[in-house]
């Protein structure tokens, strides 16, 4: 496909990796010269120094052909002008990056309505999304979640005391009171598709998919079930912080954050007035601890600066936290992060590169099925990608043993209408059906992809 990505900071220079990486004639647009350079120089990708917003500039880059332009500069405003014009001029779809707490549902939806946006996204929002499902299941260092959220993958390291380590996956089958597949493990940075002979060992990443309900069983069964979140400490006032407090203060969580601008202090008052906001340095650890650090439920670090959440998260863990989870968006820092035992990471320039992959994955797809949901797992090198089954998929109503499926593929769950189905051998693919499919080293654009 034709893509043109506008903005080239930190989440636009990781679509134009991503979408290089994939195959598609990328143009990046960024207004400044040293930006363009160094993109030029690293990806196989054409450039244009300018304003998304001029239209020489835009017809310069090739709008009028484009199949997708990804708006993500650091403005609201200039990606949604970029977007309207560059669908005036011809571009087929348009995704905006929309940052502004104040944009309610029924604004967004206006919004993209009258601009005839494709898609928006909001980074802060989702990555709120996303610290709120590990909140609610704290067992997990990461949740993914498919099919309108009745089926999820989990993602847990297994640690010295773990009742998994020694066994086989036949075993935890056969034992293990609970629906679930064990479809990914990661060990010593390379990754597995198992089958049912493999043995867990300590230090193993693993991946386990099942319902919510059936998530919550395993848990318990292996005796790793944390006690339910009812107050979270959060340190630093951004965007990120107001949409999770939101969200946990219409769960009913007491939420407390700590800021050191009193500005942000005022404004989150204003705006989330169950909310205990402390104006101070949450680099200090005494004020922390003075605040309740070492009587809450969960601390998440979500202040601008990467360095200081791992830090002041791996403070937290020190004084017992339960749950911490650290908001990193800089690649070589995440590894970092893992390496020295920070279990619960999100990323949302990851998030934000998953959301407009999977778009893109969904035009150039065939009829027969339709990307539903796209998810990197294990440091990028494994995809659980969700399908939904239209009426041209060929192999419906056939045993999954009798399909050849390509080496490192996995179907991890089968949603059909309300019932997920952990599939085995004598399960069917059914029109209709949303598949989840687990594969490594490779991309999936169809589901007939995985068969070889």
């Amino acid at each position: 496909m034709n893509i043109i990505v506008a903005g080239c900071g930190k989440v636009g220079a990781m679509l134009v990796s991503e979408f290089a990486d994939e195959g598609h004639k990328v143009t990046a647009i960024d207004i400044s010269s040293g930006i363009v350079s160094e993109l030029e120089n690293q990806y196989d990708v054409l450039t244009v120094n300018g304003n998304a917003t001029d239209k020489n500039t835009l017809d310069e880059a090739g709008a009028a052909k484009a199949d997708l332009f990804v708006a993500v500069t650091g403005s609201d405003d200039l990606n949604m002008l970029s977007c309207f014009l560059a669908r005036k001029i011809g571009a087929k779809h348009t995704i905006a990056r929309i940052r502004n707490a104040e944009h309610d549902e029924q604004a967004i939806k206006f919004l993209k309505h009258t601009l005839n946006l494709s898609l928006i996204i909001n980074p802060e929002k989702q990555a709120a999304r996303e610290l709120y499902h590990i909140l609610k299941m704290p067992s997990a260092s990461k949740v993914e979640t498919f099919s309108r959220n009745t089926f999820e993958m989990v993602e847990l390291k297994l640690k010295s005391d773990s009742k998994l380590i020694g066994k086989s996956l036949a075993q935890l089958r056969s034992t293990i009171k609970a629906e679930f597949i064990v479809c990914v493990v990661q060990r010593a940075g390379k990754v597995i598709i198992p089958d049912g002979s493999f043995v867990l060992e300590e230090g193993d990443r693993i991946g386990i998919s099942a319902s919510i309900k059936e998530i919550y069983k395993f848990f318990s069964e292996i005796g790793n079930n944390k006690k339910t979140i009812h107050n979270t400490m959060i340190l630093g006032g951004s965007k990120t912080a107001y949409y999770l407090s939101k969200l946990l203060l219409e769960g009913n969580n007491a939420v407390k954050i700590i800021e050191k601008n009193m500005s942000v202090c005022e404004k989150l008052c204003d705006s989330l007035p169950k909310a205990t906001v402390i104006h101070g340095d949450g680099a200090q650890k005494e004020l922390l601890v003075e605040e309740g650090l070492r009587t809450t439920d969960a601390f998440v670090a979500l202040t601008g600066i990467d360095e200081e959440n791992i830090i002041i998260s791996k403070f937290a863990e020190s004084e017992g936290v339960p749950t911490v989870i650290a908001k990193i968006n800089r690649d070589e820092l995440v590894n970092m992060a893992e390496n020295i035992g920070l279990e619960s990471i999100v990323s949302p320039k990851k998030l934000i590169s998953d959301i407009v992959l999977r778009y893109a994955r969904a035009l150039q797809n065939s009829a027969g099925t339709k990307v539903e949901t796209l998810y990197r797992l294990m440091d990028g090198s494994v995809e659980a990608v969700e399908f939904i089954v239209g009426p041209e998929f060929k192999h419906t109503n056939t045993p999954i043993k009798k399909l050849s499926l390509k080496k490192n593929v996995l179907i991890a769950g089968i949603i059909r209408e309300k019932d997920a189905i952990i599939p085995t051998g004598d399960d069917i693919i059914c029109e209709g059906d949303s598949v989840v499919v687990i594969v490594a080293d490779k991309q999936l654009y169809d589901l007939s992809d995985l068969i070889s």
